[in-house]
């Protein structure tokens, strides 16, 4: 019996109340599939739900087939190893004791001669070059998630239930996790807003706050769906607007020719030509007529304004984020940093960055790429003086802001408006309430505390405090993707095309570098061979 997955009927909520599924039918068969929604709509906890780590509040999950799990995040203990991860321990343990000559018959006999050759096998095709002996912790948190993820494989499961793979990876990582499911052939639900990821799969489910979607092909079939989904909203849009503009026409038409025919009655009866009882009866049925065609006016009003509302909210769904911003007046030729001989670190004797020389010049914009554990967070702090070099100079030539992951320069008491006020001192409110809704915060979104945000919403308002008003010439980012729905990426890559000063960036998303329109990459070295 082929392998499937089904949920049907399936309602769960919130420890805190919030419904995210009612009554969810949804079913997965051996494909790769990409689950994306926005953040917090559920996409994890419909994991949860298929591997049966959470029960739902009703319906039935049905899985056929084995299932491996692997999370956002591999939590392990000081002595576990990657034999421990993949469940091998004991085996290998018989195995080495075979090639000391000290294993007993029955352990010679159920031996496994080839298992050491799969769990490399399993380690190399997620790019990880490491033995099982190897200590976990010893790992880095991408290096982890590899090794996580061959533990899986080396299982063979049926399904694999992946939550963002690829979040914490390097590039090298990024491009082995990408390979390993280019090349799956058995089942995957895949939680993911790696659109590069995305690209290898067979089919996309959408899961908003009403529904799923199947859409069958990889990300581009689904970009190239919504796109015409978008085009649909705005033919309805158009034709709802023609609508109204035709229901108040034929409206004020049937208003006029009501009251022509009123005036016209009134005359003959000055003239005496219509007796008085008459004259009662067509005034009564005037006012009925006047009142029907008002009350009609009125409901083919509503119905048109219904319309054109509703295709106007699903254009505000389906649009991507289009802003502009004010000049920052770099000029091209301007020096807006240079690093000379720069060697720094955190422990003596044990730098990250050694003699790195570089400048930046004009609304350059720059990817600062490399493996992790190469420097590049310490690039940035050396940049924005968090961090002194230990030889060489650092010179900053122009103002500068940077958003880090979790966009520290917002106060999180405070309200996106207060942030937006505090950051640019010099814009007054309506400048401030046209910078912020440019970035979609309109009206009393405006007013939301800034730790009510989600992560894509912080990055938002941060950009919109950072940029609304008086951009800096210099803007400086650290990962701004990771933990991104694509909406939230899309809608932060819209606003960095839109700005005209320098860029420097950390990112591992090829896509999103793409997308802001890089221009020149520095390659930082590495000392860790595994990355």
């Amino acid at each position: 019996m082929p392998a499937s997955i089904t949920l049907s009927q399936i309602s769960w909520s919130a420890p805190d109340g919030r419904p995210l599924f009612s009554n969810l039918d949804l079913s997965f068969g051996a494909e790769r599939t990409g689950l994306v929604g926005r953040n917090g709509v559920g996409k994890t906890t419909l994991l949860k739900l298929v591997s049966g780590e959470i029960q739902p509040h009703s319906g039935t999950v049905s899985v056929g087939g084995s299932l491996g799990v692997l999370r956002q995040s591999v939590q392990v203990a000081p002595e576990e190893t990657i034999a421990d991860l993949f469940g091998v321990t004991d085996a290998l343990a018989i195995l080495r004791r075979a090639e000391a000559g000290q294993a007993t018959a029955d352990e010679l006999a159920s031996a496994d001669w080839m298992l050491e050759a799969r769990v490399a096998a399993a380690l190399n095709r997620t790019g990880l070059d490491a033995l099982p002996e190897t200590p976990l912790a010893a790992l880095s948190g991408g290096q982890r998630t590899r090794a996580g993820l061959a533990a899986l494989i080396f299982t063979e499961p049926d399904f694999l239930l992946l939550d963002e793979p690829t979040n914490n990876l390097d590039r090298e990582g990024r491009d082995a996790v990408i390979a390993l499911m280019a090349a799956w052939r058995a089942g995957a639900i895949i939680v993911s807003h790696d659109r590069e990821l995305l690209e290898s799969v067979d089919a996309i489910v959408e899961l908003t706050s009403l529904s799923a979607t199947r859409f069958g092909g990889n990300w581009s079939h689904y970009r190239e769906r919504k796109a015409l989904e978008l085009a649909a909203a705005q033919h309805d849009l158009t034709e709802a607007e023609k609508r109204m503009a035709e229901v108040a026409r034929k409206a004020q038409a049937t208003v006029e020719r009501q009251a022509h025919r009123d005036s016209a009655g009134r005359k003959t009866a000055a003239k005496g030509g219509i007796p008085r009882i008459m004259l009662g009866g067509m005034k009564e049925r005037s006012e009925t007529t006047g009142g029907d065609n008002a009350r009609l006016a009125d409901r083919r009003r509503a119905q048109a304004m219904e319309e054109a509302t509703a295709a106007r909210e699903k254009i505000e769904i389906l649009q991507p984020l289009s802003v502009t911003l004010p000049p920052t007046g770099l000029p091209a030729s301007k020096i807006v940093l240079k690093m000379d001989g720069v060697t720094s670190g955190y422990q003596p004797d044990d730098p990250v960055i050694r003699d790195l020389s570089f400048d930046v010049t004009g609304p350059e914009r720059i990817a600062v790429t490399g493996r992790n554990g190469s420097g590049k967070t310490t690039l940035l702090a050396l940049v924005t003086g968090a961090l002194k070099p230990w030889a060489g100079t650092v010179s900053v030539m122009t103002d500068l802001s940077m958003l880090d992951q979790k966009v520290s320069l917002l106060d999180p008491s405070a309200s996106i408006r207060d942030n937006f006020r505090r950051i640019n001192p010099q814009a007054d409110e309506n400048t401030c309430r046209a910078a912020l809704a440019r970035f979609m915060f309109r009206a009393d979104a405006a007013l939301q505390t800034v730790s009510t945000l989600s992560g894509g919403q912080l990055l938002r308002a941060g950009l919109a405090c950072v940029l609304g008003s008086a951009p800096p010439p210099l803007l400086i980012l650290d990962e701004p993707t990771n933990h991104l729905d694509i909406d939230s990426i899309a809608a932060v890559e819209a606003g960095l095309r839109a700005f005209d000063g320098a860029l420097l960036v950390v990112s591992h998303d090829e896509t999103f570098l793409d997308s802001i329109g890089i221009t020149r990459r520095l390659e930082l070295p590495s000392a860790d061979p595994a990355g």
